[in-house]
């Protein structure tokens, strides 16, 4: 599938109202697997990318990797796959790419659903929030790519068991996937290149924009982020926004499941009534 001149490649199961599930980092559109079923099996069309310059989608010859180009994917893979609108799941990145096609597009976004990050602009830049996002930092400078790779891809290991603190006995097939995606040429630079991408200094202006289009937040228990600024950042949405705490931490679609798919059903059921 191309959308804005790239060729994205995706998962897709079962039928019905479109649902867009993004992915965020270190991940792949195989972290949905689990998700994509239960959501086919309740009568959607669930479709995963992979996100521009994550394997096998193409890496981007202008090396864009900002928020709003990850929006603007978002909305180009909606009217790639023939619909004119579409149920948004975003995680982690997906939440903010998700978040930014919601404001660019709100006709296009039936129901914006984000994981693991709040809206930015309801975020205060408090000491707590900069120790939570210190990755940012590493990720984003030049010597990033070696470490990523060192020691078949550790980091990435390091990362889901610091996101995800009380995820116990993570199996190695977690990351499998990921690792496997990243040990293509280009792919670990791509990935950091959305950290790259992103100022801590000068905020995007899109990512200060109220929502406009219903929308539902989940927060994990046992997040690096804690629950308490979605509340804080219910004054973004202009619409209905319902704050879904569950058990886990960064990743709790992975870590918890059994908790947080039939959740997320419930809420896109709910909305295509």
């Amino acid at each position: 599938m191309t959308a804005r001149g790239l060729r994205f490649a995706y998962l897709e199961d079962g039928t019905g109202p479109l649902v867009l599930l993004v992915h965020g980092f270190p991940d792949t559109a195989h972290g949905w697997d689990a998700t994509m079923h239960a959501l086919a099996q309740a009568g959607f069309r669930v479709v995963a990318p992979f996100t521009r310059g994550i394997h096998p989608t193409q890496i981007p010859a202008d090396g864009k990797y900002d928020i709003e180009s990850l929006g603007r994917d978002v909305l180009a893979l909606i009217e790639a796959l023939g619909e004119t609108r579409a149920i948004v799941v975003g995680h982690d990145w997906g939440a903010g790419a998700a978040y930014v096609a919601a404001s660019l597009a709100p006709e296009r976004v039936k129901l914006l659903v984000t994981m693991a990050i709040p809206h930015p602009g309801g975020v205060s830049r408090t000491p707590r929030v900069a120790w939570a996002l210190r990755h940012f930092f590493t990720l984003g400078r030049g010597g990033a790519p070696a470490k990523v790779r060192a020691n078949d891809f550790a980091l990435v290991d390091e990362l889901v068991a610091r996101w995800s603190p009380a995820w116990k006995n993570i199996p190695a097939s977690e990351t499998t996937q990921v690792k496997k995606a990243f040990a293509q040429p280009g792919v670990v630079e791509a990935a950091l290149g959305y950290y790259r991408a992103v100022s801590l200094v000068r905020i995007p202006s899109i990512t200060k924009q109220k929502v406009a289009v219903p929308a539902v937040a989940f927060a994990g228990e046992h997040d690096m982020i804690s629950p308490r600024l979605y509340e804080k950042a219910r004054h973004m949405f202009e619409k209905s926004y319902e704050v879904v705490q569950v058990p886990g931490g960064h990743f709790m679609h992975r870590e918890h499941p059994q908790h947080f798919i039939p959740e997320l059903v419930r809420v896109v059921s709910e909305h295509m009534r």
